[in-house]
């Protein structure tokens, strides 16, 4: 509330929007949706019907993941009653912390049922929306150009990215017209510096190493590193090389397989996900960047009856390590340890079949007939 008073105030320079927790480090798009409640809650003075606000928001945002998932009719209908009812510190960040992340994920849930009913112009000006309030949207834009590009194509995928750039240079305009550098490093700052003592992953390393640049590059290539693997192998199924995919789809040797449920599904959510397992840091508001997503990257891959129980364990001790304030190095080495069995169960639980061997030639000699005895 603090920073978006200044705005209220008539401050359009961004390097001058600040609060006690510090400088206002979002997009634009945040600033009006706060701003919004802002006069909605007296000012911020009515913290009560602030929250009847966001146990709304959490409502639909529970609606968009059940229709997302009931589309994929991947996930067993139980894991959801742990989706709904087993996570403390999902509750805490939509109806007692107020945090924007929750915002900007309802809107992108919003985005991925548009892109699941082929509405992908509103789906990226929706995705680009969601950017404008939290930067870790992002995360899933990898996920998203590889989609674009099987679905349309180099020259296809322009138009749906220009509606992207649009957006933010809209909402960005009274700003960047004041004072550009000084919102577009704010709120787009990729270099910012986090705490140490907010860190819920990298607790077991000393702050020296977690502030160091070298750590962050490491970090940053593992992350690409990540994604090129699964775009060559996991995500790009076709017979032709991947650089096929600028093509347009009609002028491609071998078709794209089709664009199902699924595959969008998947190739966003585990964008993310590799997104997730190489931040720099992550803060106990972030768990809601991919919480809702666990569930359907555990359970896409086939699924034995006797597997079942320990992806529901697996969910509870990432529930649990998010749920240990202060975090600890156990917490935090519990948690990356989680992270990998998950990484690991994607990697080899959506390998492409082995491609069928041709049957040998028999070895066993002839028949020699009669006559020739």
């Amino acid at each position: 509330m603090e920073e978006v008073e200044g705005f209220a105030n008539g401050t359009l320079d961004y390097t001058q929007l600040k609060g006690d927790t510090g400088p206002l480090v979002y997009p634009a798009g945040f600033v009006y949706i706060f701003l919004g409640l802002y006069y909605a809650t007296g000012r911020g003075a009515d913290i009560r019907l602030a929250q009847y606000l966001f146990a709304g928001l959490y409502l639909l945002n529970l609606l968009l993941v059940f229709r997302i998932y009931c589309r994929t009719n991947k996930v067993p209908p139980y894991v959801f009653f742990f989706m709904c009812c087993a996570s403390y510190r999902i509750h805490s960040i939509f109806v007692l912390r107020l945090f924007n992340d929750p915002v900007a994920m309802a809107i992108l849930f919003l985005a991925i049922n548009l892109f699941l009913e082929e509405h992908w112009s509103w789906g990226c000006f929706l995705f680009s929306l969601a950017v404008s309030v939290k930067m870790n949207i992002l995360l899933f834009a990898p996920g998203l150009l590889f989609l674009l590009l099987q679905r349309f194509g180099l020259l296809g995928c322009i138009p749906k990215l220009c509606i992207c750039a649009l957006l933010q240079v809209v909402l960005g305009l009274p700003f960047l017209l004041v004072n550009p550098v000084g919102y577009l490093t704010r709120s787009f700052d990729l270099g910012r510096q986090f705490q140490f003592k907010w860190t819920v992953n990298w607790r077991f390393l000393p702050e020296e190493v977690f502030q160091n640049r070298a750590f962050h590059a490491t970090l940053l290539l593992a992350h690409l590193a990540g994604l090129g693997l699964f775009a060559l192998h996991r995500w790009h199924r076709s017979k032709e090389s991947i650089l096929a995919l600028l093509k347009d789809p009609a002028e491609r040797k071998h078709a794209s397989p089709p664009l199902t449920v699924n595959k969008i599904v998947f190739v966003l959510f585990s964008s993310n996900f590799l997104g997730v397992c190489c931040s720099r840091s992550l803060h106990y508001q972030f768990y809601v960047w991919y919480f809702h997503t666990l569930p359907y990257l555990l359970w896409c891959t086939p699924t034995t009856k006797l597997a079942h129980m320990p992806k529901v364990l697996l969910l509870g001790v990432i529930e649990l390590c998010w749920n240990t304030y202060p975090s600890t190095v156990c917490s935090s080495l519990s948690l990356h340890i989680c992270h990998g069995l998950v990484l690991l169960q994607l990697w080899y639980g959506t390998a492409p079949p082995p491609a069928p061997q041709p049957p040998q030639p028999s070895r066993r000699p002839a028949a020699i007939s009669k006559k020739a005895q």
